[in-house]
């Protein structure tokens, strides 16, 4: 997905669908929430999750600046998850040579036969670099091609850094 960084402020945003190109096993592509795009060349600590080909790691664990971390909740929906949990979140581990964020490490099926990966039906939750959160559901890892590596993903954000992932509900 191309799209310009934009600051979100304190706003619930979502869900949105985006993808983004993580083919380059050699390179990681570093997504901002509160920018809603992959950032190219990040600050320490303005990016939440970066993809490399089937892999995902978020900005917090030895070696990281951010205090980010991921939390699987299973199996659900989206909108099943109106609000994300304050603790629990795993951080990376491996350091920055080789970092592995083992709360969203499993994300896919992988097929021995097919040799296609299909995203488990789950939705995980993310603490972000700056501690605010989002969820997110995988879903799909190939490129319009059919390549690997284009991750997309639907997600909500919540700027404001409340755990609260769906709007307040109106009185009837």
């Amino acid at each position: 997905t191309v799209s310009a960084p934009r600051e979100v402020g304190p706003a619930l945003v979502g869900p949105i669908l985006y993808t983004v190109d993580a083919t380059d096993g050699a390179r990681w592509r570093h997504f901002s929430f509160a920018a809603g795009t992959v950032v190219e060349e990040p600050r320490p600590t303005g990016w939440d999750l970066a993809f490399r080909r089937f892999q995902i790691i978020a900005n917090g664990g030895p070696g990281f600046r951010g205090a980010g971390g991921v939390l699987d909740l299973g199996p659900a929906t989206l909108a099943s998850v109106p609000e994300v949990p304050a603790a629990g979140y795993r951080e990376n581990e491996g350091g920055r040579a080789e970092p592995r964020n083992p709360a969203i490490a499993g994300w896919y099926r992988y097929g021995f036969f097919s040799h296609v990966l299909r995203p488990r039906p789950h939705v995980w939750a993310v603490r972000t670099a700056d501690g605010r959160y989002a969820k997110l559901e995988i879903v799909s890892y190939y490129c319009e091609d059919g390549r690997p590596g284009c991750l997309t993903f639907r997600y909500v954000y919540q700027g404001s850094g409340s755990t609260a992932m769906a709007p307040p509900r109106r009185p009837a």
